[in-house]
């Protein structure tokens, strides 16, 4: 059997010898190994001899290079030492880089891997309108800190200057499709892509996270901690309101405002009309319904063709009426 053939258990235990391989390249003696998420990419929480706790990340997924890991890592190193937000402190392998690249004869390919610190806590899933506030002020904390950091030399970060991220675009030919379905992917693409298009344009860009929603927070300490850095790039900070405001339009609107108004505690919102706010939200089920497309993980890949049909029915009401909302009556 092909790993895309392998059930959910079987393809994590076949990421096993990669992750291990990739524990002893940072120095670790392994005592325990354990999976905690197989999702877009898979994380094993890794117990040493010495009894510290490490997160491990296979980019199962991830279109991520090694510069742009040596970014990713660099940052949560600077945020770390430089600011007040709670974020794991990433690990350098024994070669001095910060991340290595092991094979993985079930992917059939080598798989990039980075480990950090693990940050005790219970994932922040649902936020309710205290933990959206926190949010907003760690994200203004997180903007002030990126408009003056930029990636050391021989890293990277991706432009997130369009819909996909740069991204195949496999939405145009998703198959099962029918004509209504395929215009109304054209109609918000092109919405969509003309929102990033006239923002971005002249614009000043500097690294955002690009995903911060409940699944990478955690509350640690009575507060939210930030990890999962996988996503970012460089763009707009009102890019990383939408992202989170997508994960916010649940039906309540507590939350959504609750978020802006801590970002404005500390630093002024961006000037975006209402127009490109809804596109930018909008834009963010382009990317999702896209990303599950070419996905290899067994459950991720079973949902995508359902799932492209709920972003399309989500993306159809925002083109009628203009507000983007993931309830569709």
């Amino acid at each position: 059997m092909g790993y895309d053939d392998l059930d959910e258990a079987m393809q994590v235990e076949a990421l096993r010898p990669a992750a291990l391989a990739a524990a002893d390249a940072f120095g670790l003696e392994v005592a325990r190994m354990e999976p905690v998420l197989h999702g877009y990419n898979t994380t094993f929480a890794v117990d040493d001899e010495r009894g510290r706790r490490f997160a491990l990340r296979v980019g199962t997924n991830s279109h991520s290079t090694p510069a742009h890991a040596a970014a990713q890592q660099s940052w949560l190193a600077d945020i770390a030492e430089r600011t007040d937000v709670r974020v794991p402190e990433p690990l350098r392998a024994l070669d001095g880089r910060w991340s290595v690249e092991v094979d993985s004869p079930a992917l059939g390919r080598s798989v990039l891997v980075t480990i950090a610190s693990w940050l005790e806590g219970p994932d922040a899933r649902e936020l309710d309108e205290e933990s959206a506030r926190q949010l907003g002020r760690t994200m203004a904390r997180l903007h002030e800190h990126a408009e003056h950091w930029r990636p050391p030399e021989g890293s990277s970060l991706p432009r997130l200057d369009a819909p996909l991220f740069g991204d195949a675009d496999l939405l145009s030919e998703a198959p099962g499709l029918d004509p209504r379905e395929r215009s109304v992917l054209a109609e918000a693409w092109e919405r969509a892509a003309d929102a990033f298009e006239r923002l971005h344009r002249g614009a000043a860009l500097r690294p955002i996270h690009a995903d911060l929603h409940g699944g990478n927070l955690k509350w640690h300490g009575g507060r939210v901690a930030v990890f999962d850095f996988d996503d970012c790039g460089f763009g707009l900070p009102v890019l990383d309101l939408a992202i989170s405001a997508f994960y916010l339009r649940g039906g309540d609107p507590a939350p959504e405002r609750a978020l802006l108004a801590g970002y404005a505690e500390l630093a002024p919102l961006p000037e975006v009309s209402p127009a490109d706010f809804e596109a930018l939200v909008a834009a963010r089920q382009l990317l999702l319904a896209n990303a599950l497309l070419s996905s290899t993980t067994a459950s991720l890949r079973a949902e995508s063709l359902p799932y492209l049909r709920t972003s399309i029915g989500r993306l159809e009401q925002w083109l009628r009426t203009g507000a983007f909302s993931r309830v569709v009556p």
